[in-house]
């Protein structure tokens, strides 16, 4: 998906690598401008070839390019990637972590626990509302909602399975029931197995977060006393479940990768 037909400055190119769960996506970004997004199944990427084949195509239509940057959570994936990357580029590859520099302090039991989707999407924040609190929705293979407060401060946040995932368990752990893609049912209530459980699965997940968001804007308010609070969506099926919310918040397509490259931004060395 081309996002700008003009040609880049070499000195600004950084290629953005996301492994999520399901999803692969290369992108290729000009300072703060994507030019670029591909997405491949994860599946794709189970061995060097893959990881080539997805990453060689888009080197080569950039010759000036240098640098990247890489946020997995799929930590098998991590090394058959970053050898690829320094194979094939000459400048850095800088890995999303917790022990990197990041805009928020980053209150967390176990930090290296701490997803680097979830990194990513909390440093994105930071650089689009830096004196707002933030609700942040990542709605993929799994759910997560991270809390940040205006001065800063990781809050915390909560996990949960993703449509997906509901719609596997339900098969998995019943008899009969099928399994169903989810998309955004017709009806409140079904007439058909395959209804009832788009309806439960979809109603079900948006009621959740609808009422998870009220919770945490009252403790926000309450607890930390924050005024401004934005709550924003990225992930797969952001676009879906957003759309079901009374709360609407802010869609942000590709928050994981623009929350890469500031990241890598603001730990790049300052020696090229």
């Amino acid at each position: 998906m081309l996002f700008s037909g003009q040609q880049p400055s070499p000195c600004d190119l950084l290629l953005v690598a996301e492994i999520g769960n399901t999803t692969a996506s290369i992108a290729i970004f000009r300072g703060e401008e994507c030019l670029e997004v591909h997405k491949v199944p994860t599946l794709a990427m189970t061995d060097n070839n893959g990881v080539d084949a997805l990453l060689l195509p888009v080197v080569m239509r950039y010759p000036a390019l240098r640098d990247a940057a890489l946020c997995s959570v799929v930590p098998s994936l991590d090394e058959a990637i970053c050898t690829s990357l320094r194979s094939f580029l000459p400048g850095q590859v800088v890995m999303v972590a917790s022990s990197m520099h990041l805009p928020f302090t980053l209150h967390y039991n176990s930090p290296d626990s701490f997803g680097a989707d979830r990194i990513a999407l909390c440093a994105l924040c930071r650089r689009l509302y830096p004196e707002e609190a933030v609700i942040a929705l990542d709605i993929g293979t799994a759910i997560t909602v991270d809390v940040l407060g205006s001065g800063q401060d990781y809050l915390g946040g909560l996990i949960m399975p993703g449509l997906d995932l509901m719609a596997k368990a339900l098969h998995e752990h019943t008899a009969r029931l099928p399994l169903v893609g989810i998309d955004r049912p017709e009806a409140l209530v079904g007439l058909s197995t395959v209804d009832c459980i788009k309806s439960g699965i979809a109603f079900g997940c948006a009621a959740s977060l609808e009422g998870i968001i009220f919770k945490i804007r009252r403790w926000l308010r309450d607890e930390h006393h924050e005024q401004n609070i934005r709550v924003i969506a990225t992930g797969g099926n952001a676009l879906l479940v957003a759309g079901m919310l009374d709360s609407s918040p802010v869609i942000e397509e590709h928050a994981v990768l623009r929350g890469t490259s500031y990241l890598f931004s603001l730990n790049r060395h300052p020696f090229r």
